[in-house]
């Protein structure tokens, strides 16, 4: 290796520091994604369960069960 492959070497190393650090924000950005998918997924079960239940209460004070 000689001095005029120094800025070629040094721009693989960067190249390779840079494509790394996009993979792992990606990789974060993934994982926010499935965090924010799974409290969404929960709070639209826990809203459907309440509803069912308001619907089962409704039903037994109507025919006083």
């Amino acid at each position: 290796m000689g001095i005029k492959d120094q800025p070629n070497d040094k721009a693989q190393q960067l190249k390779q520091k840079a494509k790394q650090a996009m993979g792992s924000k990606k990789d974060e950005a993934q994982e926010r994604a499935r965090q924010a998918q799974g409290k969404a997924q929960g709070k639209g079960q826990s809203e459907a369960q309440r509803a069912q239940q308001e619907a089962q209460d409704r039903f037994d004070q109507d025919y006083d069960v």
